[in-house]
């Protein structure tokens, strides 16, 4: 189930707020009555594997240059 709670009471409880989205709550933050934003917990960062590139290596075609189409579109 989402909680929906209104920005005043959300800038008044912030701090309670995030401890319950910590502990896995969703929580929609309304404004006027419409849901406007959502707090979520963030994913777990993913432990980094060492060596996973091991043997990868640039490609000498990354040094080339842009076709000029490519460039343009970048240059918009």
């Amino acid at each position: 189930m989402v909680t929906v709670v209104n920005v005043h009471t959300a800038k008044t409880n912030l701090s309670k707020l995030l401890d319950r989205v910590r502990k896995g709550e969703e929580i929609v933050l309304a404004k006027a009555g419409k849901p406007c934003a959502k707090l979520v917990p963030l994913d777990e960062a993913q432990e980094r594997k060492p060596g996973v590139l091991k043997g990868w290596r640039v490609p000498e075609s990354f040094f080339e240059p842009l076709p000029r189409e490519e460039l343009d579109a970048w240059e918009k």
